[in-house]
This record gives structure tokens, C-alpha cells and sequence, in this order.
């Protein structure tokens, strides 16, 4: 009996990003800052759920997901761009970073 060898497809390595988006004061639309980070579009990024999560003095910061695919996003290049709205964002460190494995 004749075997068809039939190759595996490619895995594609993918990272599981949560992004803690800061304002620079209570008086920042967090829904035009949210508008801005959700703009930023690169081949292999999707951007996933958000929140507002307390910080201090009626400031809150946003918390924001995104699947990138490692070898076409760069994780500095999206922090970049997202500084880039220098109008809304303070800071923007990386609050988890996980990979994400296939099945």
C-alpha cells in the first residue's frame, strides 16, 4: 500500500499582549485614547477586550488585549506607534505578555 505524505502546516508563533495605556491627567477623553490605540493596525495584530481600571484621583488607565503573530509584529514597534498619540498617553508598559499555544 502506497503512504501520501502529507506535510504538517506551519505553526505560526502568536503572543498574548495586555497593554496598561496611562493618560496624562483625569481631564483625557479615555474613550478618543481608546479610538486612537484601536487605529494602530499592523499585518498580524488583532486587538481584543479592553477596560478601564482605577489608577488614582479619579484617573483610570486603560487595559487593552491584542494577538500579535511574533514574526511580523514587533512588540517595541506597536508600543511606538501607540506613544505616537502623544495627546493621550503618558506611559504604556506591557502589563502581560504570554504565548500562545497551539492546540
Amino acid at each position: 500500500m502506497l503512504k501520501l505524505f502529507v506535510p504538517e502546516p506551519e505553526l505560526i508563533a502568536k503572543s498574548n499582549i495586555i497593554l496598561s495605556v496611562s493618560p496624562w491627567d483625569d481631564e483625557t477623553n479615555m474613550k478618543e485614547l481608546e479610538k486612537c490605540v484601536r487605529s494602530v493596525e499592523m499585518d498580524g495584530l488583532l486587538w481584543g477586550a479592553s477596560k478601564l481600571v482605577p489608577l488614582a484621583y479619579g484617573i483610570h488607565k486603560l487595559h487593552i488585549s491584542c494577538v500579535v503573530e511574533d514574526a511580523k509584529v514587533s512588540v517595541d514597534l506597536l508600543q511606538e506607534k501607540i506613544q505616537e498619540f502623544e495627546d493621550y498617553v503618558s506611559s504604556q508598559p506591557l502589563v502581560k505578555l504570554a504565548l500562545c499555544l497551539p492546540n
